[in-house]
């Protein structure tokens, strides 16, 4: 099994409502789970997040943590619910309503890596799955709504971002027609999981920069920033989309000549974020 369920990085002092986040970076894969696969070991990693976690490891720099996942998503996915388990691949689950997600094979437990490639041979017993979920799943999710909840004690708000990539031929599938494809892709649930004010500033601190950014198209947020936005309740979460091309080589799953200006600009957005969190009531939505 993964070592940790989750690597969490904290300042020496918290200064920022704003939580960063990677739920899909994580990249400890164990024998086990490789004995497991029918993937050799590159493939198994085209659905991981590659290298996102070192993008924004200098976030805690700026008084904010950065909650790091230790799972690879083809393991156990942190962006979907506990209860989306697949019939197709889980012993002894009945078929659930429509859920476009695990219908595709991109359930809590996924069946499937990028482009539809099967991880198993066969099913997993339902006791593999919840050693999975108990293991791994809940206790990222405590942690991670812990945070949250200092934010709220230390500043009245809390901010989450939470950080992925994504591959660039999805933005081409989608940009092709309209001209360049965005650099950034920013995710609100179009605007059901953060206020205005708050989206609006973290845009411009990826545009202050030199990125381009759209919101919600192709990638508009799935279970964390569901599950976590609350503006009502002065909780925002903003799903980061980076397109891989820009910082590795998607093929080699290696960072590219980019990488370290990109990680550079990341680093002075991540300051930029920070900073909106700092003080009580600062960017509070009513």
């Amino acid at each position: 099994m993964p070592r940790a369920a989750y690597y969490l990085s904290e300042p020496k002092k918290r200064t920022s409502c704003v939580v960063f986040a990677s739920p899909h970076s994580g990249n400890d894969y164990p024998d086990r789970f490789l004995q497991q696969t029918v993937l050799n070991q590159k493939t198994i990693r085209s659905s991981e997040d590659a290298f996102v976690d070192l993008l924004f490891q200098d976030a805690a720099d700026y008084g904010a943590p950065f909650l790091k996942a230790g799972a690879p998503r083809a393991f156990l996915d942190l962006n979907r619910s506990p209860d989306e388990l697949d019939p197709a691949l889980i012993e002894g689950v009945r078929k659930p309503g429509h859920n476009p997600r695990v219908a595709s094979g991109l359930g809590v437990i996924p069946r499937v890596v990028a482009n539809g490639r099967a991880i198993y041979r066969g099913k997993l017993p339902m006791s593999e799955a919840k050693r999975r979920i108990d293991g791994y799943w809940h206790p990222y999710h405590a942690r991670l709504q812990a945070l949250l909840g200092e934010s709220h004690e230390l500043f009245g708000q809390a901010i989450l971002v939470d950080c992925h990539s994504m591959p660039h031929e999805a933005l081409e599938s989608v940009y092709r027609k309209n001209g360049k494809c965005p650099e950034i892709v920013l995710g609100d649930r179009f605007g059901a999981a953060s206020s205005p004010e708050v989206m609006e500033a973290v845009e411009a601190a990826f545009v202050e920069v030199g990125f381009s950014v759209m919101r919600n198209t192709p990638f508009a947020g799935a279970y964390v920033t569901q599950a976590y936005g609350r503006p009502s309740r002065r909780q925002h979460a903003i799903q980061i989309e980076i397109d891989r091309s820009i910082y590795m080589d998607e093929r080699r799953i290696r960072p590219n000549a980019d990488f370290d200006r990109v990680r550079g600009l990341l680093a002075q957005v991540a300051s930029r974020i920070a900073v909106l969190g700092q003080g009580p009531g600062r960017l509070a939505a009513e």
